[in-house]
């Protein structure tokens, strides 16, 4: 049995358009992704929104995030 969601970590490479291309990839069999921010990447919580809403607008369709400490939680909205 496949675990409900999936991780990934962002570090001093910061994100990049392949990172938010394998996120597109994982969301075809996954509706939550865990994305795990290193202290390498940032400490700021106002450039971790950032690094949320960039991946937001760089995935296809809709999503919904929540910034928790360093984790960003990407949910896909679901179509009625």
């Amino acid at each position: 049995m496949k675990p409900q969601h999936l991780s990934f970590h962002i570090g001093k490479n910061g994100l990049t358009k392949e990172f938010v291309g394998h996120l597109a990839v994982a969301f075809k069999t996954r509706k939550v992704i865990k994305v795990q921010l290193l202290k390498s990447a940032t400490s700021d919580r106002a450039q971790i929104e950032r690094v949320a809403k960039e991946i937001i607008s760089g995935l296809p369709g809709k999503y919904n995030y929540r910034v928790i400490g360093f984790t960003i939680v990407l949910m896909k909205r679901m179509s009625k």
